[in-house]
């Protein structure tokens, strides 16, 4: 088939890497200058994510049918990775953690993730939480998510453009509007195709009723730093993660701000990020920041994400914060909808 994509963000990266696979020729439509992350507020809102696998975790703001897409998307994570050749996947489950003061939050919390059968997390010791990770210190509670993992989402977004290689890209590029079979660009423009899909985000309105959640996080450098999983410190206020990116890089972020300004990370998004982030990691007091990143998660008005499959068209939006969680089994989903079966099931 002749398929269109408007859209070179985490969707359409890997909807352009796996059909291709599949053999159909796909050219994908960006305003982008070019394939590259940036750090602006300005760029695709995946490069800015904290690339967390977060089934269970994420029942603190999801319902169950979000971690069903997770757990989906954590097999078919590990897989696309092994046949990009990156070392961009990382399984060693994640760990939520409390201090004395804040267990009344952290119970409220782990009573939500309880409520869904097999998610219940594991309470560890302090010895057991120093055998993990001796990088934090000052806990007074921690329980195990065994099972969840972690993506690198600027690795990842470059080996998905790096591996399809047949995909036509076009840079600068934007697509004004998606109709079936034909996108429409704002020079006037049109371009027919077998099958559109349009998973263009916050760029998908005034079609979809979507808003941006501003998002705000902090990269620091520390050599050595051996945080091995993420962490997720249950707090009253906001819920701050701290994510290994590589040995030298802690990613911290939690920020959800009802706001659609692209500006620079406030003063106060930034301190309260980097005391959460110090108060489990002392060592975090020598590191250096290196990066002060903001960006807009694309959200429905349910915050639920949408699927819309028409002859000729197909519409993926609305993911959130569950982006990299759960990408793959909407694109599974929205493939078969439309009747796209790849060529390993054609042949089984």
């Amino acid at each position: 088939m002749e398929i269109g994509i408007a859209g070179a963000g985490l969707l359409g990266r890997l909807l352009a890497w796996r059909l291709a696979r599949d053999g159909h020729r796909v050219a994908v439509f960006d305003p982008a200058a070019g394939p590259a992350p940036r750090f602006d507020g300005h760029g695709a809102a995946a490069f800015s994510a904290a690339g967390m696998l977060s089934p269970t975790a994420e029942l603190d703001h999801a319902g169950p049918e979000i971690a069903a897409l997770g757990w989906h998307g954590i097999a078919a994570w590990q897989g696309i990775a092994a046949q990009l050749g990156a070392p961009v996947f990382v399984q060693r489950g994640s760990l939520l953690v409390a201090h004395r003061s804040d267990l009344g939050a952290a119970q409220r919390v782990l009573a939500r993730l309880s409520r869904v059968p097999g998610s219940q997390p594991e309470p560890i010791a302090a010895s057991q939480l120093a055998a993990l990770e001796p990088a934090l210190h000052g806990i007074a509670h921690a329980w195990l998510l065994p099972g969840e993992a972690l993506i690198d989402p600027p690795a990842t977004l470059n080996a998905l453009h790096a591996g399809a290689a047949d995909v036509d890209w076009q840079w600068n590029s934007g697509v004004e509007r998606v109709d079936a079979g034909v996108l429409r660009f704002a020079d006037g423009r049109t371009r027919r195709f077998d099958l559109v899909f349009d998973v263009r985000g916050l760029g998908g309105r005034p079609q979809l009723a979507v808003r941006g959640v501003r998002g705000e996080t902090v990269w620091l450098h520390l050599r050595d730093h051996g945080l091995t999983r993420p962490v997720r410190l249950l707090h009253p206020r906001q819920r701050v993660y701290l994510v290994p990116r590589d040995r030298d890089t802690v990613f911290v972020g939690a920020s959800e701000i009802e706001s659609e300004d692209r500006s620079e990370v406030s003063l106060r998004s930034a301190v309260e990020l980097m005391a959460a982030a110090h108060s489990v990691m002392p060592a975090l007091a020598e590191a250096r920041i290196v990066r002060l990143d903001r960006n807009l998660r694309p959200a429905l008005p349910d915050n639920a994400p949408h699927i819309e499959v028409a002859p000729g068209l197909v519409r993926i939006n609305g993911l959130f914060r569950h982006g990299w969680l759960i990408a793959p089994a909407l694109i599974d989903d929205a493939l078969h909808a439309a009747g796209i079966v790849a060529a390993q099931e054609v042949q089984a």
